[in-house]
């Protein structure tokens, strides 16, 4: 089994806004690097959708891999390694027997689920913003995505925007505003 490393990181204007999600996948001298953007989502989902997004990337090498998959996120990480497997054989529901209600973000939990089950997935919680450069690129990226949006869409921010850019380069998928 071959190991790749996936750095993933979200963001959200507003929270809940136009949010943005990037992520970093490395596989042996290959690295992938990606970012995209939603109109109208949170914080959460947009982590789970960079780790949704760069596994699907991971997909492309055609192995199954050891992933080491580095998040700031404390709730991608708790979910991936503690609540996960207990929400999928309660059916994505939580609660009380009799007071059972669908988790948030069934939708991309699931679509999670099915790709990680396709490998061997060592999660690692960083703090963010204390120099990790992989997680501050994708906080940049993400911030970034978000951000773009935020401008094309007009949306008015609660907190001052941050610059954009510090001068590197990426490829951004199509931010969909349909």
């Amino acid at each position: 089994m071959t190991l790749a490393t996936l750095t993933t990181d979200g963001a959200c204007v507003n929270n809940p806004g136009p949010g943005g999600w990037s992520y970093i996948a490395r596989h042996d001298t290959a690295v992938i690097e990606l970012s995209g953007c939603v109109p109208d989502t949170t914080n959460n989902r947009m982590e789970l959708m960079a780790a949704i997004e760069g596994l699907k990337a991971l997909d492309a090498f055609d192995v199954s891999c050891e992933v080491l998959l580095i998040s700031d996120s404390q709730y991608l990480i708790k979910g991936l390694n503690l609540w996960r497997i207990k929400w999928a054989l309660q059916g994505w529901m939580r609660g009380k027997p009799g007071n059972k209600v669908p988790i948030p973000n069934t939708d991309l939990w699931q679509q999670l689920d099915e790709l990680a089950r396709k490998h061997t997935i060592v999660c690692k919680w960083v703090r963010g913003h204390t120099g990790n450069i992989d997680n501050e690129r994708c906080d940049r990226l993400a911030e970034d995505a978000a951000e773009a949006l935020a401008d094309e869409l007009g949306t008015v921010r609660r907190r001052p925007r941050r610059a954009l850019g510090m001068g590197l380069h990426a490829k951004t998928a199509d931010c969909r505003t349909d």
